[in-house]
């Protein structure tokens, strides 16, 4: 009996799978490996995951039901971890249709799939950014987010009702987890602490959004993942929960821990608040610990440490 998680090119999902293979679970990954940034980070991640024979893959696009199907003919698969999806706030900005693919219409391929093969247990990612311009923190699950201000937000959302329709109508136990600004080891190239760390060794600026005045729950990848795991063997009938550090971190000090292990200042270029960003971030994890046993273990400063280890080993600096 599989798991099978979607998006194992991707940060989270390689991690999980990781986790999941060294643990002796058989891990049947899907992802599309699109450019949304460099591939060649992606295929790193795979070609670890395909030293064992426990890990089986299929390189192709949710939006593609005969060939997700095809995995369902061919593996026996027990539970679904879906971490697949276009992510990224401003990029929504850009090119809102390769949200309403692959957040959408992939994310109804994947569920009536589960449905189908009455899986034990169906996971999938939400985001922190559906709670949107909520202003009474820490932000909980039982808040309204009924007015997300981005598209990728709003699909986010999206998923949350039709997982719970699926629950409702079919008895598939869904369980979703709405992400803080998960950082660390093979991290993506888009979010800020990779983008920061690269142009300060590079010399160039680093543009600042809010003129610095942000805060957010940064949450290391190995929580992440503790997180997902003690959902995978408590199914619920439908349940939403935030994995977050459970501390709001000034974007500022932040910088200043990167700036201090690199032994080099940034040149900072301040900016406006963007369409669709909000100031602060703040998980509150309360119904998480209590039905989970989840709490955060990875404090900034050691978190921040792991990934520049990373990073600077990764890219040879």
């Amino acid at each position: 009996m599989a798991i099978l998680v979607t998006g194992t090119a991707g940060f989270i999902g390689f991690h999980l799978a990781k986790r999941l293979l060294e643990d002796g679970q058989e891990v049947v990954g899907y992802d599309n490996v699109n450019d949304y940034y460099d591939p060649a980070l992606k295929h790193a991640r795979l070609e670890i995951l395909k030293k064992t024979d426990l890990f089986h893959f299929s390189q192709n696009d949710l939006c593609d039901l005969p060939a997700l199907e095809s995995v369902f003919q061919r593996y026996s698969i027990q539970k679904i971890v879906h971490l697949a999806a276009q992510a990224g706030v401003r990029y929504s900005l850009i090119n809102p249709f390769a949200y309403q693919k692959s957040n959408l219409e992939g994310f109804l391929n994947i569920i009536e799939c589960a449905k189908r093969a009455r899986v034990e247990n169906f996971i999938y990612a939400s985001s922190s950014s559906v709670y949107g311009n909520n202003t009474k923190l820490p932000f909980a699950v039982e808040d309204n987010v009924d007015r997300p201000i981005s598209l990728y937000a709003a699909t986010k959302k999206a998923d949350e009702l039709i997982a719970h329709t699926y629950a409702h109508l079919y008895q598939l136990p869904c369980t979703g987890f709405r992400f803080f600004t998960v950082y660390g080891p093979y991290g993506r190239p888009d979010m800020a602490l990779f983008i920061f760390t690269k142009n300060i060794l590079e010399g160039k600026p680093i543009d600042v959004y809010n003129f610095g005045k942000m805060k957010r729950d940064f949450t290391y990848i190995d929580d992440i993942v503790s997180g997902l795991i003690s959902a995978l063997g408590k199914p619920f009938s439908y349940e939403i929960f935030n994995l977050g550090n459970h501390k709001s971190e000034n974007l500022m000090d932040f910088i200043r821990l990167i700036e201090d292990y690199l032994g080099k200042k940034a040149t900072i270029n301040f900016q406006p608040i963007q369409p669709g960003d909000v100031p602060e971030t703040f998980a509150d994890i309360t119904a998480t610990t209590e039905k989970l046993g989840f709490f955060p273990t990875t404090s900034i400063d050691v978190g921040v440490r792991k990934f520049l280890d990373w990073y600077t080993n990764f890219y040879r600096i």
